[in-house]
């Protein structure tokens, strides 16, 4: 068994006296004070996350537009101005997917992706496999990148102390350069938590330095894996491992949103818009619960018979009850649909819910 590997800010973690976790073959921070804290630091005030096992690609050059196209679902021609980005699945021909990513135009030419940590080599491996033998040059920068994760509705001030007077905040799914507290970085407005904030890049090398600056501000509070993972659930996103996978196809899993259509041609085209035309058998549906917290892999019922499996489940601290995603059959898919799910030796009430699971952030406040 191979040793896990460490970002940038390992130590920094064990300083901090955070729990830590193997995640997709990284040593990764689940908790420090503890999940409900951080979840609530977040949604309060400010959280940092080290996102540094995240990997980070970039392709530039002639073709690399028109090669990327062809190869993620999204339209590329959202972003044809220079720093803004778009979320996106890549899928295989038979419209399974492959991994979500986020693609950001930061150059003339020039794309940065940024994909799920326990995907990197495959996510690599498709992409260049399709890339023409010329046109398109491709760099794995994931190595060399730490990935700060700011967010929370105090993060832009936080970070614009760091970034000086002059600096203003990039609009929402953009990316800008700024220099922190001296250190070179890429700035962009997006995140995972539901908050207002951004996610900053910046050489592995300042990594460290970078943390320390923003631990300096008594209103920011470390965070971990955990709390990352119930703030994006009471929001409805998407896990890659739990919520979707190459078993499932972008319009089962609630994601035809992020599918350019008319674009023309992209791989798994064709077979997403069979399963469109016939409709897709299961849906990707929120769900409530009226005690206890559901867990990946346990059962729900209806009427006693079993229609599915817990995708993503988790205690939301702000619902202060159980909340939960499942793929169900399209009959069951309907929002107020009474289910059960099968917790440990009990079988308690559910009901089917439309994500967002909390309602009101300071990511929905903010006006730019």
């Amino acid at each position: 068994m191979s040793e896990a590997k460490r970002t940038p800010l390992y130590e920094e973690h064990v300083a901090l006296g955070a729990r830590m976790v193997d995640f997709a073959g990284w040593d990764m921070p689940v908790q420090y004070a503890g999940i409900i804290e951080e979840h609530k630091a977040v949604r309060e005030r400010v959280g940092i996350f080290d996102v540094s096992h995240m990997a980070e690609f970039r392709f530039f050059g002639f073709e690399a537009k028109d090669a990327l196209q062809r190869i993620v679902a999204n339209d590329l021609g959202k972003i044809d101005e220079l720093g803004t980005a778009v979320y996106t699945v890549m899928c295989d021909a038979d419209g399974g997917i492959i991994d979500d990513l986020i693609v950001y135009h930061t150059g003339d030419l020039e794309y940065l992706i940024i994909a799920n940590a326990s995907n990197r080599e495959t996510d690599w491996d498709w992409i260049t496999s399709h890339l023409p033998e010329q046109g398109v040059e491709a760099a794995d920068e994931s190595d060399r990148t730490a990935l700060i994760a700011i967010q929370g509705s105090l993060a832009l001030r936080v970070v614009g102390e760091l970034a000086g007077e002059d600096w203003e905040p990039p609009a929402r799914f953009s990316i800008a350069e700024a220099v922190l507290d001296t250190i070179p970085a890429l700035v962009a407005r997006t995140g995972y938590t539901g908050e207002d904030g951004v996610e900053v890049l910046c050489h592995a090398s300042q990594a460290a330095a970078l943390w320390r600056a923003l631990l300096s501000f008594p209103e920011v509070t470390p965070c971990g894996l955990g709390a990352r993972d119930t703030l994006r659930l009471e929001m409805g996103y998407a896990l890659y491992g739990s919520d979707m996978d190459r078993g499932v196809d972008p319009v089962s899993a609630g994601l035809g949103w992020t599918l350019g259509l008319s674009k023309g041609e992209f791989i798994g085209r064709e077979a997403i818009v069979r399963i469109k035309e016939t409709g897709p058998q299961s849906k990707l549906v929120g769900i409530t619960v009226s005690e206890g917290v559901p867990r990946h892999g346990y059962s729900v019922l209806h009427e006693g018979t079993e229609v599915g499996k817990v995708a993503s489940g988790t205690y939301s601290p702000t619902l202060e009850h159980g909340i939960a995603t499942a793929y169900v059959p399209v009959s069951l898919a309907s929002p107020g649909t009474e289910l059960q799910i099968a917790i440990r030796r009990k079988t308690v009430a559910a009901v089917v819910t439309r994500p967002p699971f909390v309602k009101t952030t300071s990511l929905n406040a903010s006006a730019s």
